[in-house]
């Protein structure tokens, strides 16, 4: 073999390696997607029926229900347009409330319910540190900080 075609073998061999590589790590990152879908597109019938996705929305108001053995729980997620009943077996996070947001993972079963692998609670996006909210709260009635002491003397 010719310097000039063990070469050429040598680049061919290189690329085909790397395409294979390419192939195995699109392939792993495609079946580790999980893509995010609203209660209004669920009903909509724009989820997938044979892999899990997540659902997120607002908790509503009056509809957890807890099982007997204090691990089983049933809620329902709304967009306000539309509800997705979700059954849950696990312990759910401290943030996890009626009214506030949440995001489900798992599959959606034959019988319409999102039976979820993994919940997640939203926090609230507008936290603000305790001092700040009280000044603002101050300012909103009128009262002005006290800046005495705070200020130096101009000399």
């Amino acid at each position: 073999m010719t310097p000039r075609r063990k070469r050429a073998a040598i680049i061919g061999g290189g690329l085909a390696a790397l395409g294979i590589v390419a192939a195995l790590v699109l392939n792993a990152f495609q079946s580790n997607l999980v893509f995010f879908f609203s209660p209004s597109q669920i009903a909509a019938n724009e989820a997938p029926r044979d892999r899990a996705f997540r659902v997120g929305g607002m908790v509503e108001e009056g509809s957890l229900k807890r099982g007997a053995d204090g691990l089983t729980v049933q809620f329902v997620v709304t967009d306000t347009a539309r509800t997705i009943p979700v059954a849950y077996k696990g312990i759910l996070p401290d943030l996890f409330q009626e009214g506030k947001g949440v995001v489900a993972q798992g599959r959606l079963g034959a019988d319409g319910v999102f039976h979820a692998d993994q919940v997640l609670a939203k926090h609230d996006e507008n936290y603000m540190p305790p001092e700040a909210a009280e000044a603002i709260e101050r300012a909103q009635h009128g009262e002005m900080p006290s800046l005495a002491g705070t200020m130096k003397p101009q000399p």
